[in-house]
């Protein structure tokens, strides 16, 4: 069930009546969202949803387990490395046994041995990397005291199936959404008009500027760049970076908005990474709760910035290395990921981030325009289904006389629009919440449905996937 469809409309607009209308029975309500999220998961693949309940039991009964032995850090040890090896083999088992596989049979055919090892065709279940990480999250923040142990199964089955993040996040902490399950929810009109804004600007960028990159351009360039050269090359790498940007921070502002017409509050997950004057400055920026996840369970575990140079920038490769890999099962996201990686260590190595801050505005600006085109460079990896491919695109990058079929003023403006997002003020979408807070809720609900009845009369025929259902 995708975000801009009629389906996931009624969907909604049933599960917002009776989740308010059960505001007052706890229990009650946290049932029905289960139900409700189950059903939303459902809809892809009933059979996924026992993967879900799984998944929920594991990190449940983990809690409990070390809830039981508070005392013994030895038991508790095991308890939670037993718990994050349970989650790897879920994951792995789903979404990297056949890179695995078909890595491995590449190997022994190159080395002379000919013997084909089996490889099964598995479905990737949707959300699979999203929903393993919360529960990950969960077991070890229960581990390390930050949050107790849950001991209702309901309050763990909600979180780790709640339908607004569940297919392509955010990744919610437990510590957020666990206390706010435990309290009635409370209407508040700055919460609903901001959920609508959210709610109209991701299906904005969704519909209209990432669909129509994608189909007008973007897809059909990257399907066989050898075809194009160097303007054509560079505005779809241009344009992939908006798209992708546009596609995936829509999912997350419907995803919060969605959440804060239920009456949840989830943090920001994009803050116009564009305008970012490092690439650490961009991860701080982009996909804020896989960022944050990979330096609170990864990172910092490894030793972080605490353990000497060198020792730190293997920590910084090793974390955007899996950081890499988890976007999905093929060696150009590791090399996506050892970009980033290495392009981090050097910039700690030269101080680059510290001096991009104390730099003039100018010296600001021309830093914003590295480092985007150093992403744009990271895209193409991330974009292309192997070297060969990634390679002729870099390659053509350099064919200046090649005429361009794409410097056309609906494609520019597309990019310059999405681009846009990242230099206005960082809250407007805040302000216009609260503005639109002051006028009376029927108003508010007529503005939002004319504006959503407009996005989908401008948007191209069909409904495309968000890009990270894959991950």
């Amino acid at each position: 069930m995708l975000f801009p469809t009629l389906d996931f409309g009624v969907f909604f607009l049933v599960v917002f009546a009776v989740a308010w209308g059960l505001r007052s029975h706890l229990t009650g309500r946290k049932l029905f969202l289960v139900v409700a999220s189950y059903f939303f998961y459902g809809y892809w693949d009933w059979r996924f949803c026992f993967l879900l309940a799984v998944s929920s039991l594991i990190n449940y009964t983990a809690g409990m387990a070390l809830a039981r032995w508070e005392g013994d850090e030895r038991m508790r040890k095991w308890v939670v490395g037993i718990a994050v090896a349970l989650n790897l083999v879920i994951l792995g088992w789903f979404k990297y046994y056949g890179f695995f596989i078909q890595s491995l049979n590449d190997m022994l055919i190159s080395a002379g041995l000919e013997r084909e090892l089996p490889l099964f065709e598995i479905i990737l279940p949707v959300g699979i990397s999203f929903f393993t990480f919360q529960g990950i999250s969960y077991v070890v923040d229960v581990y390390r005291r930050v949050i107790p142990a849950t001991p209702s199964l309901l309050n763990l089955l909600l979180y780790i199936s709640f339908f607004p993040q569940l297919v392509a996040g955010p990744i919610v902490r437990a510590q957020i959404f666990l206390p706010q399950i435990e309290a009635p929810p409370r209407p508040d009109r700055i919460f609903a008009s901001l959920g609508a804004v959210l709610v109209v600007v991701g299906l904005f960028k969704k519909v209209v500027i990432a669909n129509y990159l994608a189909t007008e351009m973007v897809d059909i360039v990257f399907y066989d760049p050898f075809f194009y050269g160097t303007v054509d090359l560079l505005l779809a790498v241009w344009g992939y970076a908006v798209q992708i940007y546009c596609d995936f921070s829509a999912y997350s502002d419907i995803a919060i908005g969605v959440a804060l017409l239920l009456g949840f509050r989830f943090q920001k997950n994009f803050n116009q990474p564009y305008r970012a004057i490092s690439i650490q400055d961009f991860w701080r920026r982009w996909h804020i709760s896989l960022s944050s996840w990979l330096r609170d369970y990864l990172y910092i575990p490894l030793g972080g910035s605490r353990v000497g140079p060198v020792k730190t920038y293997r920590n910084l490769l090793i974390t955007m290395l899996l950081g890499g890999i988890w976007h999905g099962a093929a060696w150009t996201f590791v090399v996506w990921g050892a970009l980033h990686g290495v392009g981090l260590a050097l910039e700690r190595a030269s101080g680059w981030a510290r001096r991009a801050e104390s730099a003039s505005l100018f010296g600001k600006a021309i830093a914003v325009v590295l480092v985007f085109h150093f992403v744009c460079l990271a895209w193409i990896f991330f974009r292309s289904t192997d070297f060969e491919y990634a390679w002729t695109y870099l390659v053509n990058l350099t064919d200046l006389g090649a005429p361009s079929e794409f410097a056309r003023p609906f494609i520019i403006g597309l990019i310059v629009i999405g681009m846009s997002f990242h230099f206005v003020p960082h809250d407007t979408v805040e302000r216009t919440g609260r503005l639109l807070a002051r006028v009376p809720l029927v108003l508010t609900g007529a503005i939002a449905g004319l504006a959503i009845a407009l996005i989908d009369a401008l948007g191209p025929e069909g409904v495309a996937p968000f890009i990270y259902f894959q991950f």
